[in-house]
């Protein structure tokens, strides 16, 4: 940037931090566009316009201006996402040179590690999700410091876990990089939660458009409290019950006059000759001798006194008034 002129240099500058803080990937990558068109010998505007084609999914052309910051800078910080580009393209062997060039090894531990990722990713594309965890077990794994790249070698090795079928492994690993991960630069907390089998119920009373709220049971007094009182609810077909009841009250008081008229009437026909003959049939029977029975006996002596002294009474003119009426009785 000091071999641009003063003004040349703040508008580039400007360009620069826009395309860096940008979170549209395309609009960034349009600022370094116009960046390069501006000075685009420099170095650092060559880098700022590959990094921003890699966000933008640009592999050719993050690939072209990444090559030529290389040149422009002789620096090989470039190398993971050149290798990640050739992947995208689909160029895995190309890829697998980037992460094996002999000038690796010189390299910061931070881009060597940032390589490994690339290679594991390139291993489960050729479908060995093993190998491709395996490539990620370095010490730094499991030595328990904290690095600024921790959070994505966790997450990378989570990730390679879940292609390789360990599930259980792979949530840890989610839990760890979610933990380091502050500035939230992936989704590890968002898979750490998605593979937690822990449910939590939430506490708060759930609003229900256009439901009825559960019902709760009943305590049993409560329960007959309720079945005594009343029940204002009009039950289905309440209406119809309400207009048929004065009918069915008519035509039960027509029923009843019916009855009563039936009850009052004479009777004829069969049913009062049967009576008839039920009257004028003889007693027979028990019953018939029973009042047999009755008529011999003797009277009882008070009647018999009775009788005895009305007859003495009454003397022999009574005697001789009874035998002429007899008489006059024959001769009729």
């Amino acid at each position: 940037m000091r071999t641009l002129p003063g003004q040349l240099a703040d508008a580039v500058a400007r360009l620069l931090v826009a395309a860096s803080e940008d979170p549209d990937p395309e609009r960034a990558f349009q600022y370094s566009l116009q960046a390069r068109k501006l000075a685009g010998r420099v170095g650092v505007v060559r880098e700022t316009c590959g990094v921003a084609a890699y966000r933008a999914g640009r592999g050719a052309e993050a690939l072209a201006e990444l090559r030529t910051a290389r040149r422009l800078t002789g620096r090989a910080s470039y190398l993971p996402l050149m290798a990640d580009s050739e992947r995208a393209l689909g160029r895995v062997d190309r890829a697998l040179a980037i992460v094996h060039d002999p000038g690796v090894g010189d390299l910061d531990r931070a881009t060597q590690i940032e390589l490994l990722i690339v290679e594991s990713g390139i291993r489960r594309d050729q479908g060995l999700p093993a190998a491709g965890a395996a490539v990620l077990r370095v010490p730094e794994l499991t030595d328990g410091r904290q690095r600024p790249w921790s959070a994505r070698l966790y997450y990378a090795y989570a990730d390679a876990l879940v292609d390789d079928g360990r599930e259980d492994e792979a949530r840890e690993w989610f839990g760890r990089a979610a933990a380091l991960d502050a500035e939230e630069d992936t989704d590890a907390a968002e898979r750490y939660e998605d593979m937690d089998s822990v449910v939590i119920d939430d506490l708060a009373e759930p609003e229900f458009e256009g439901e009825s709220e559960p019902e709760l049971e009943a305590d049993p007094e409560t329960q007959s409290e309720a079945d005594s009182e009343p029940e204002f609810e009009s039950e289905p077909g309440a209406e119809f019950k309400a207009e048929s009841e004065p009918q069915l009250e008519v035509e039960s008081e027509r029923q009843s006059e019916a009855e009563r008229e039936a009850e009052s009437a004479p009777q004829s026909g069969p049913e009062l000759e049967a009576e008839r003959e039920a009257e004028s049939e003889p007693q027979s029977g028990p019953e018939l001798e029973a009042e047999r029975e009755a008529e011999s006996e003797p009277q009882s002596r008070p009647e018999f006194e009775a009788g005895s002294e009305s007859e003495s009474e009454a003397g022999p003119g009574a005697e001789l008034e009874a035998e002429s009426g007899q008489a006059d009785d024959g001769e009729k």
